[in-house]
């Protein structure tokens, strides 16, 4: 059968020799082809609502379908801020239109320090923000004078930080304390101030408010760890370090769901890693307690928070005190009663993410105050 015989392909026979026509057919094929093509295809750009940005300024108009594309963009943008269980991380910035078409994030009100705020803005951590306490394996050869020398920090620093006499011989592989800067590590105690402190270790209110990033000389919490830069250990011995309180194998449990497991051993201050490499996971207050802070911050310094990250405290009845870095979010406030088990926080420590601090993974850095770690 010739189907040009037909009566519509009859009237089509030898319009295919129409210049135009051709074109529009290569066109047709080009457009096909190319969506046809593997990985030619934006489907993710579509799936996720960025090829609004486009057309942001339109959608500032109002209409409906402009507002389906504003609420993609947002939560295209808002996943930025979540890990990999798509959970909130703390404090993640809400997006705001500014003028006739750009965005930016809104923080809620949250006070920064100048170190951590100058991360922020400029991209790259100054030195300033590196002002933490840190470990220090020694290596062959090393006496506590040269690594004094190498870190830029009186002979009697290390001592006084380590609990060594000018007689101490060092042995590779040992493990120091190391302060940022000359002075002593000091533990507070009930009834502290920074002004009896600093007078007590011939220190200066100011310097140790700027180094520890404290609010303000009031800021301070029993068993936090302080810096007194330039201080003198007093002639008459002081106790530096918390009282150690004996407790039974089973008055704290495990603060993270079974099986307990160790990711990094004790290290400074008395703390563990533990983790089942998952951000998101419940972390449970190791005993009951009053919830003494609750630190958090915007900050993706590594440095934030001495390193630790966003943490939480826990005073228990004994005295003595857990702290828990590295979290996302908190689920208590100053001043909650907890009681053993209890979920206090989600867990965090994924690089590069608000608060995760000096971290390479999930986990919550579980330290004790006052007590021995259970879990070394």
């Amino acid at each position: 059968m010739n189907w040009f015989e037909k009566p519509f392909f009859s009237d089509l026979r030898g319009s295919y020799r129409d210049p135009f026509l051709r074109l529009a057919l290569i066109l047709v094929i080009l457009v096909v082809s190319t969506f046809l093509k593997p990985g030619m295809m934006p489907k993710p750009l579509i799936d996720e609502g960025r090829f609004c940005l486009a057309t942001i300024s339109q959608a500032l108009g109002g209409t409906n379908q402009n507002e389906v594309c504003l609420e993609k963009q947002q939560k295209t943008l808002s996943e930025m801020f979540l890990d990999s269980n798509k959970r909130a991380l703390p404090e993640s910035p809400e997006l705001l239109f500014v003028g006739n078409g750009s965005i930016r994030a809104s923080s809620p009100p949250t006070t920064f320090s100048p170190q951590a705020l100058g991360a922020l803005i400029g991209g790259a951590e100054p030195e300033d923000a590196k002002k933490v306490i840190t470990e220090y394996i020694v290596e062959s050869g090393e006496t506590l004078s040269s690594i004094a020398s190498k870190f830029n920090i009186s002979l009697n620093t290390i001592l006084w930080a380590n609990n060594l006499s000018m007689n101490t011989q060092i042995q590779p592989e040992t493990r120091l304390v190391i302060p940022p800067v000359s002075g002593v590590i000091y533990h507070v105690k009930s009834g502290d101030t920074i002004s009896t402190i600093a007078e007590k270790y011939k220190g200066k209110t100011e310097e140790i408010v700027a180094i520890n990033n404290l609010s303000n000389d009031e800021d301070i919490y029993i068993e936090d760890i302080l810096v007194i830069p330039n201080g003198v250990m007093p002639s008459v011995p002081t106790q530096i370090a918390p009282q150690t309180v004996p407790l039974a194998d089973s008055y704290f449990i495990c603060p993270i769901a079974a099986p307990c497991r160790e990711t990094q051993g004790l290290h400074w201050y008395n703390a563990v890693d533990l983790s089942h490499n998952q951000c998101g996971e419940l972390i449970y207050a190791a005993a009951g307690g009053t919830v003494l802070k609750v630190k958090l911050t915007n900050s993706t310094s590594r440095w934030a928070f001495g390193g630790a990250g966003n943490t939480i405290s826990i005073l228990h009845p004994n005295g003595v005190v857990t702290s828990y870095g590295h979290i996302a979010i908190s689920l208590v406030n100053p001043g909650d009663q907890v009681s053993q088990g209890q979920a206090i926080a989600l867990m965090g420590g994924k690089p590069g993410t608000a608060g995760a601090g000096l971290s390479t993974g999930c986990h919550v850095h579980f330290a004790v105050l006052g007590a021995r770690n259970p879990f070394k």
